[in-house]
C-alpha cells in the first residue's frame, strides 16, 4: 500500500469508527407520578387529596399561604387544606414533591382555585372618614395583587441619571415607553425646617402629574431630627421621641409644627377635578434599623408605637387629613429566623396600619428575598392588608439579566401589590457616580427590563385599572 492509500485508510477508519463508546449512564431508578398534575378546586376551599405513586421517600411543600399540608401520613394520597377564595380571579399554587435525599429531584402538581365573584371583600381602614378615592385606592391595592404587581420608582418623574426637572421626564419611560405605576417621593422637605426649599414646587408638580395619569403616590419622609436640628440619620439622643410625647416640650412643639405643614400640603393637594389626591404615607420607614432618631437605638417599643399613633391622630383627627393611607415598612435585607415577627416588629396595632411594606436591599441574595416575600404575603393575608416592596434595588448594578433574575423570578407566585426601586441620582456626565437602582437609557439591562414590562403580571402606568374608583364587591370599613 502506498503512502497516500495508507493515509486515506486511516482517515476512513477514524471517520467511521470514532472514539470508543463509554459505559452507558444507568437509568434513574426513581419513580414519582401523579394521577393528575393539574387539579381544580372550588372557591369554597376545603380538603382534597393528591394521588401519588413513588418508590422513594419524598417531602412536600406548597408555595401559597392559602394552601397548606393537612395530613401527609398516607404517602399514596396526602391531604391538603385550601382556604376559601375571596377574590374575583382564579388563583394558583404549586405542590412540590422533592426527594428527601436529593433536593434537585422534584415534581410539581398545580392547583387552581376558582374565583368567587360573589364574595364581599371587607377591608378595614385607619381613617374611617377617608375620602372615597382614598378608600378606593386601598381596595385596589388589595385587588391588583390577584393579577400581579405594580412597578414603582422613587423620584422617577423628578430626575434621572442624565436629566432633571423636565416635565414628562422619566428614566423608566425612556426605556420602555411607559411610566411607573407607583411614583415614590420624599415629603420631608415639605414638613421640617427645609420647608422653604424650591424643590417643593417640583414635588407638587410631579405628584399632580402622576395622579393625572392615574398612578399611585407613595411618600416617605427622611425627617430631620426635631431636637438637634440635624438630619434624620442623627441618632445621638434617645430623648427625641420621649420629648415629642411630652406635652409642652420644645421638641414636641417643633414636631407638631412639622405635622401642620404636612397637613397643609395634603389638604391643598388636589387633582384637576378638585378632588384630594390620596397618598400612601410611609411614616418612620426602616424602624427596624438604628440609623434614624425614630429607630431601635433611640426608642423603646412603647415610645415608637405611641409616636406612630400620635402622628396619625394629629393628622387625621386634629388637622382633618382624610386622603392618607398609612404604611409601615421595616427593612428586610437578609435571612431571619422569624421573618413574620420582624415584619411585625414594634407593630402599632391592626387599627393603625393600612399597608404592609418592606424595604429590601438584599443584593443578589434571592433566598432572602423569597423568604421575606413569602412572610410578607402571609402576614398580609392574615391581617387582610395589602402589601408590597416599598424600596428595592442594588446600587450600581450592571447585570444584563438583573430584572428577570432578581425581581421577576423571586416574585413569581407571590401576592404583592408593588415592587418599588430606589432612585436614580442625577449625575450628568459624572459616570463615576454609580448611585442608581433602576434602569436608564444605555444601561446593560435595558432589554431585560423591556421583557419584564411585557409580562402580564407587571403593571405600569398604562396597565392600571382606575385605582381611585371602588372595585365591585369591595367594602371599606
Amino acid at each position: 500500500m502506498n503512502t497516500l492509500s495508507c493515509i486515506m485508510a486511516i482517515a476512513l477508519c477514524s471517520a467511521s469508527c470514532g472514539k470508543p463508546a463509554g459505559p452507558e449512564k444507568p437509568a434513574d431508578p426513581r419513580s414519582l407520578t401523579f394521577s393528575k398534575t393539574q387539579i381544580s378546586i372550588p372557591a369554597t376551599g376545603g380538603t382534597f387529596s393528591v394521588e401519588v405513586n413513588a418508590n422513594f421517600t419524598y417531602k412536600v411543600k406548597t408555595d401559597a399561604a392559602w394552601l397548606t399540608e393537612k395530613d401527609l401520613s398516607n404517602t399514596s394520597a396526602p391531604v391538603f387544606q385550601a382556604e376559601s377564595n375571596e377574590i374575583s380571579f382564579d388563583r394558583t399554587a404549586k405542590i412540590r414533591f422533592t426527594d428527601v435525599e436529593d433536593r434537585y429531584y422534584f415534581k410539581e402538581v398545580t392547583v387552581t382555585q376558582l374565583s368567587n365573584p360573589d364574595a364581599s371583600i371587607i377591608i378595614n381602614i385607619v381613617d374611617k372618614q377617608a375620602t372615597p378615592e382614598t378608600k378606593a385606592l386601598l381596595a385596589n391595592l388589595w385587588a391588583i395583587a390577584d393579577r400581579g404587581w405594580m412597578f414603582g420608582h422613587h423620584d422617577d418623574l423628578w430626575y434621572g441619571r442624565y436629566w432633571q426637572n423636565q416635565p414628562g421626564g422619566s428614566d423608566t419611560k425612556a426605556v420602555c415607553g411607559d411610566y411607573p405605576a407607583v411614583f415614590s417621593v420624599d415629603i420631608a422637605e415639605i414638613m421640617d425646617d427645609r420647608f422653604a426649599s424650591g424643590n417643593n414646587a417640583i414635588r407638587r408638580r410631579v405628584i399632580l402629574e402622576a395622579r393625572e395619569r392615574g398612578e399611585v403616590i407613595l411618600a416617605c419622609a427622611h425627617l430631620n431630627n426635631p431636637k438637634t436640628g440635624k438630619d434624620s440619620w442623627d441618632n445621638s439622643s434617645n430623648e427625641v421621641v420621649r420629648e415629642i410625647l411630652t406635652p409642652g416640650s420644645a421638641t414636641r412643639e417643633t414636631y407638631l409644627s412639622w405635622l401642620d405643614r404636612c397637613a397643609g400640603f395634603a389638604l391643598e393637594l388636589k387633582d384637576s377635578r378638585g378632588k384630594l389626591i390620596p397618598v400612601i404615607f410611609r411614616m418612620f420607614h426602616e424602624h427596624t434599623q438604628n440609623w434614624s432618631w425614630w429607630g431601635t437605638s433611640c426608642t423603646s417599643t412603647s415610645e415608637f408605637t405611641q409616636l406612630w399613633r400620635m402622628t396619625i391622630e394629629y393628622l387625621r383627627d386634629t388637622k382633618g387629613v382624610h386622603n392618607f393611607l398609612y404604611a409601615i415598612s421595616p427593612q428586610m435585607d437578609g435571612m431571619y429566623a422569624d421573618p413574620k415577627g420582624r415584619i411585625q416588629f414594634r407593630w402599632p396595632g391592626d387599627d393603625w396600619v393600612d399597608f404592609l411594606g418592606m424595604d429590601c436591599y438584599h443584593g443578589s441574595n434571592n433566598s432572602a428575598f423569597i423568604s421575606n416575600l413569602k412572610a410578607l404575603e402571609e402576614v398580609s393575608i392574615a391581617k387582610k392588608k395589602p402589601c408590597g416592596v416599598t424600596e428595592d434595588g442594588i446600587e450600581g448594578f450592571t447585570r444584563a439579566d438583573y430584572w428577570s433574575t432578581y425581581i421577576v423570578a423571586p416574585t413569581e407566585g407571590r401576592r404583592i401589590s408593588m415592587v418599588t426601586m430606589w432612585r436614580n441620582k442625577y449625575v450628568g456626565s459624572n459616570e463615576s457616580d454609580t448611585h442608581f437602582y433602576s434602569v436608564y437609557p444605555g444601561h446593560p439591562s435595558e432589554n431585560d427590563f423591556r421583557k419584564m414590562y411585557d409580562l402580564d403580571r407587571t403593571f405600569f402606568s398604562k396597565d392600571l385599572p382606575d385605582m381611585y374608583s371602588l372595585p365591585e364587591g369591595y367594602e371599606i370599613k
